[in-house]
């Protein structure tokens, strides 16, 4: 008897029954961010394979925790029974916020598979040249927040820490270094670690933007870097989307629909490129076109656009044409709707044309102040926020000052020093010195008094912010910088 129970004994040890486990293989990786829908809420379609005896028409339960609890609403449910080996499931209507946990089982003493790190909130775009690119020098630089994350250049879902941009290991061509054979090449294994550990540049303003909007609203945010260096609007031009990874529009595109084809917005900053004789009198239509085809070809002919106007460059190249960009980029803004413009001339710089780290968080905040303005006006803490000081006239008044009006100011304009940056010009455009004294107007906190010595020339023009590095330092109460503009004709009664 104590030998058939033996033999009993090991017979089952022998034969032990086959577990039954589930595996991701689609729709939803750790840390990924899904882009809410108008009401606030993303589905989150998912699928994978099974493995075990018995399982094809097997029930798929899953459920949604946050915490370690579970979030109302989403216990244990039912989602979609194996086919074989495979087997596909949605959890709708899940609601802003996170970081979600995604597990899912076959039954009540079946093995856990869980997702973790999940957002549902609003993504953003990142494109353009090296100002958004980020070449701040990577000190002090902006700290990770754990609802902030990225979509890598890798195409991997990370939580979004400096540098965003990693242009050496992307998955698209367009990006890759050349290699001594003028061949573009991935960078992998030891030689991305040794770039990565040696890299002293690298900072942008997408993170500070993304961490200002979180703390503003409590709205997740997912940034996809898709931003290349010293490039031209002609290589973002639409018309190379055919090549897909191998064109800077194409890659974008298909990131974009990587992550299920829907973002909340996109955020550019580019034109230094296009600073020259050739390309400067057709920017603005090369700008507007482009925002129209990005529109139509996400399907979203209401895309929040928003963007900044270049900066200061320390070089005497090019200086008409460099002024011809800044004023067309201010131009366009009441073109494309739903876009907004930031200034960056007021900025400091960590070399001869890349804003500094500590001022890509302020370009950073001037653009969260532009989305809370349009987007977010009833969420947190966006208040009553305006675009910032635009131009609207300048007039001459016989007493020997010129009023300079602008719009959109928050609260008052100010400056750190006496005010600095406007320049009368001759009709001809040659510079004709006259301001002794520029102060805002006691009375108008919109209007800035230019008190002149001398007559005004004939047909005198004014402008903000004349050349490639100017001194410029005119904000309002938001830290919204006055654009550079130019020439605006001074109108005499």
């Amino acid at each position: 008897m104590k030998l058939i129970c033996g033999v009993v004994a090991f017979a089952v040890a022998a034969f032990p029954l086959v577990s039954q486990e589930l595996r991701f293989t689609s729709g939803v990786s750790e840390q990924e961010v899904f882009q809410r829908n108008p009401e606030g809420v993303a589905d989150i379609t998912f699928g994978g394979v099974a493995s075990g005896r018995k399982i094809n028409g097997k029930m798929v339960v899953a459920r949604l925790t946050k915490g370690g609890a579970v979030v109302p609403g989403f216990e244990w449910e039912p989602i979609g029974k194996i086919q074989r080996t495979r087997w596909d499931g949605e959890l709708r209507n899940v609601p802003t916020g996170g970081p979600y946990r995604v597990e899912i089982r076959l039954g009540e003493n079946a093995p856990v598979s869980a997702v973790d790190g999940i957002l549902v909130g609003d993504l953003w775009v990142l494109a353009g040249q090296s100002n958004m690119e980020g070449v701040g020098n990577l000190i002090d630089v902006q700290q990770p927040s754990p609802l902030v994350h990225s979509f890598d250049m890798a195409d991997n879902w990370v939580v979004a820490e400096e540098p965003l941009h990693t242009l050496v290991n992307a998955v698209d061509r367009v990006h890759w270094p050349l290699n001594r054979q003028n061949q573009p090449e991935r960078i992998t294994g030891d030689l991305l670690a040794k770039y990565m550990a040696e890299r002293k540049k690298g900072a942008g303003l997408g993170l500070p933007f993304a961490v200002d909007m979180v703390q503003r609203t409590g709205i997740p945010i997912g940034l996809l870097p898709c931003a290349h260096g010293g490039t031209s609007m002609s290589q973002w031009s639409p018309a190379l989307k055919d090549r897909d990874g191998d064109s800077l529009y194409g890659s974008m595109i298909r990131r974009v629909k990587a992550v299920d084809g829907r973002v909340k917005g996109i955020l550019w900053y580019q034109g230094e490129s296009d600073a020259n004789p050739t390309a400067a009198p057709v920017f603005e239509k090369r700008f507007i076109d482009f925002v129209t085809s990005v529109r139509a070809d996400l399907g979203q002919p209401n895309l929040p656009f928003y963007y900044v106007q270049i900066g200061r460059h320390i070089s005497n190249e090019n200086v008409a044409q460099w002024n011809i960009v800044q004023d067309a980029q201010r131009r366009a803004e009441p073109e494309i709707p739903n876009s907004g413009m930031v200034a960056a001339v007021d900025l400091t710089l960590d070399d001869g044309i890349h804003i500094s780290t500590p001022d890509l968080k302020r370009l950073g905040h001037r653009l969260a102040n532009l989305a809370c303005h349009d987007l977010y006006s009833k969420d947190g803490d966006c208040g009553d926020l305006k675009r910032g000081p635009r131009p609207v006239a300048a007039e001459y008044n016989p007493a020997g000052f010129v009023k300079v009006v602008f719009t959109d100011v928050n609260g008052r304009l100010d400056s750190q020093g006496r005010i600095s940056g406007f320049s009368i010009h001759n009709a001809d455009g040659t510079l004709a010195p006259r301001i002794y004294k520029a102060t805002v107007d006691p009375a108008e906190a919109s209007v800035v008094l230019l008190y002149i010595s001398g007559k005004l020339p004939p047909k005198a023009t004014l402008w903000y912010g004349h050349g490639k590095d100017p001194y410029c330092n005119l904000v309002d109460a938001a830290d919204m910088a006055a654009p550079v503009f130019g020439p605006l004709p001074i109108q005499v009664h």
